[in-house]
């Protein structure tokens, strides 16, 4: 059985995911084979927090020279962004970043 922190590999801290913490939204790397549920039962019980929605994307790797190799390519994830309900807390994480 898969724990929480199984299914949250790591937050996504970028730009673009910074912008969205105004609206209640946070990126997140997750476990390939988790669907929306799991991942919503993980971020409330990690960061005690009520999830609205939650959107997943699967982002494919990328092709990159390794070494001495002319190819290579980086690992295929899953992203999912997750909206939070208008009551809810923020996540305290993501507060230092903004």
């Amino acid at each position: 059985m898969k724990t929480s922190y199984d299914i949250i590999i790591k937050p996504i801290i970028s730009e673009q995911s910074m912008e969205a913490v105004d609206l209640k939204k946070y990126a997140f790397k997750v476990d390939k084979r988790a669907n929306k549920t799991e991942i919503k039962k993980a971020v409330e019980e990690i960061f005690g927090v009520k999830v609205e929605k939650v959107t997943t994307t699967n982002v494919p790797g990328k092709t990159k020279r390794q070494g001495r190799y002319p190819e290579g390519k980086t690992a295929d994830w899953k992203k999912a962004v997750v909206k939070l309900t208008n009551d809810s807390k923020t996540i305290e994480f993501f507060e230092g970043m903004v």
